[in-house]
């Protein structure tokens, strides 16, 4: 497979600039695999699929205020630091992208408040736009996450060009977000409402939760033609035992198990045996998942419409078959489907 068998031509006007008005009323596109037919429906119509004893498994990761801006000493010039990844809460060390990257050198400040009660000094040079930081600040460390949050901006994705809003700090996160960590929202879950939960509650439909800490590394592009040459980054995974033996009984009992989002495939994929079985998992993976591949417990999956070339239409490629995606994806640009992580949504069953 070679990254430019997934190129397609995607109008900038598809590209969701806001959520649907409703979560669950965003337009959804079910693809059945076995016949290789497309319906047109809402997302709350998505219950129709689904069955007494069921299964949804969702990424239960929080966004955190991850976009910072601050200023170079000496120059004052203004810096977008991008939080990464924590590297020791002790010394309060992180990875993080700073944009423009070109003057920011080892051993620069940046200031963060007006009184100099957040400084962060840059230690290391990881990538072209990659930097280690320090954070200096006098206090708790529960003080010190808590005026990152005060300082933070929800960390919407770069081709969403209009300004933050208010409403982005609670629309970019799903209704079922518990454990902080990801740096981009596993948007296939940002479509389920309270009412549609109950709905599938009321129905017999179970829920089983993973936990995968999205980063940036999801979304960057693919620079090789060989997809076996392509290294994925890392993502922090956890599976715990209740959840993984929720999954594998209603495995065993042959029921409709449905992964929400590339994200939480991921993460069964990583934790997977040859005997189809999950395991209890707590790690980092970097599974890059494109066509031909066997899919270890899932056999549905709920995700958005992707980006050309991007590894998360390879994943949806591999699980639905390759030609049946592309034409599904210039059926979605016919009848003008939203793309990306604002965007509508598609089963696969």
């Amino acid at each position: 497979m070679k990254t430019s068998d997934f190129n397609f031509h995607l109008p900038d006007e598809l590209l969701a600039e806001h959520p649907s008005e409703h979560r669950d009323e965003a337009r959804l596109m079910v693809l059945n695999r076995k016949n290789e037919t497309i319906e047109h429906r809402l997302f709350k119509d998505v219950i129709d699929y689904f069955d007494d004893g069921d299964l949804f498994v969702f990424n239960n990761t929080k966004v955190f205020p991850a976009r910072l801006y601050g200023n170079k000493e000496k120059t004052g010039a203004k810096i977008e630091v991008f939080l990464l990844r924590e590297l020791d809460a002790e010394t309060r060390v992180w990875d993080v992208l700073v944009d423009p990257a070109r003057k920011i050198r080892i051993g620069n400040k940046l200031f963060f408040t007006e009184d100099e009660s957040l400084v962060a000094e840059v230690i290391d040079n990881t990538t072209s736009r990659g930097r280690t930081l320090r954070f200096l600040f006098d206090g708790s460390y529960e003080e010190f996450r808590a005026k990152l949050k005060e300082l933070g901006e929800t960390p919407l994705p770069k081709y969403i060009k209009r300004a933050v809003e208010p409403e982005d700090a609670e629309r970019y996160q799903t209704i079922y977000a518990k454990v902080e960590g990801a740096v981009a929202a596993p948007t296939a879950g940002l479509h389920f409402s309270k009412h549609l939960m109950k709905r599938l509650e009321i129905k017999g439909i179970d829920f089983a939760e993973v936990t995968l800490h999205v980063g940036l590394g999801t979304f960057n592009p693919i620079e090789v033609e060989d997809l076996s040459k392509h290294k994925m980054e890392s993502e922090e995974a956890i599976i715990d035992l209740v959840n993984a033996e929720k999954i594998n009984a209603a495995s065993e009992a042959g029921k409709r198990i449905c992964a929400v989002g590339t994200t939480t495939m991921r993460a069964l994929e990583t934790s997977v045996s040859s005997n189809r079985k999950i395991s209890a998992y707590s790690g980092w993976t970097n599974k890059f998942i494109y066509p031909p591949h066997e899919f270890g417990v899932a056999n549905a999956m709920i995700t958005n419409f992707h980006t050309p070339k991007s590894t998360l239409i390879m994943m949806i490629a591999a699980f639905a078959g390759k030609d049946f995606v592309m034409h599904a994806y210039e059926e979605a640009i016919k009848e003008k489907y939203k793309f990306y992580s604002y965007g509508d949504a598609m089963l696969i069953l």
